[in-house]
């Protein structure tokens, strides 16, 4: 046991998490998504059984540092019953999880068409497949770097 630290977070995940460097991307998805072949490629493809959406994001963006410097630290896959640019109730609340424990702006957030989106995928570090329900529900966070304060 570690303290604080999600129990969403598994052990598999967290070395995921760590071994990311600045700029790697690590897919957030729903159960519908084809995570299967789309990281056939890489391989790293976790699964986080029982887990919903908003609750895997929060555990993942508790640890991982979001790259503030770059453009779009954030995508979704736009919803296909949506206006262009709109996000659904469920990722409405995924960028409100992005906004309080990720400490970027809702902004940053970036919706993109869902074939953009699998292609960005096929380059993700890992994709981590929920059990959420909800389609749409899929995003993509870049790692930032922490800043060290200098004494």
């Amino acid at each position: 046991m570690l303290k604080n630290i999600d129990p969403l977070l598994t052990p598999e995940l967290l070395k995921v998490l760590a071994e990311m460097g600045h700029g790697d991307e690590i897919a957030l998805v729903d159960a519908n998504f084809t995570a299967a072949s789309l990281g056939a490629a890489h391989g790293r493809v976790l699964r986080l059984a029982g887990a919903g959406l908003v609750a895997a994001c929060d555990a993942v963006l508790s640890l991982l540092p979001l790259d503030v410097i770059e453009a779009g630290p954030v995508a979704y896959m736009q919803h296909a019953g949506m206006p262009e640019g709109q996000p659904s109730p469920l990722q409405a609340r995924v960028i409100d999880s992005v906004v309080r424990v990720g400490g970027v702006p809702a902004g940053a957030c970036e919706a993109m068409e869902r074939f953009a989106f699998y292609e960005r995928v096929r380059d993700a570090w890992a994709i981590v497949q929920t059990s959420e329900p909800q389609p749409f529900g899929n995003f993509l966070f870049k790692k930032g770097v922490i800043v060290a304060l200098q004494a």
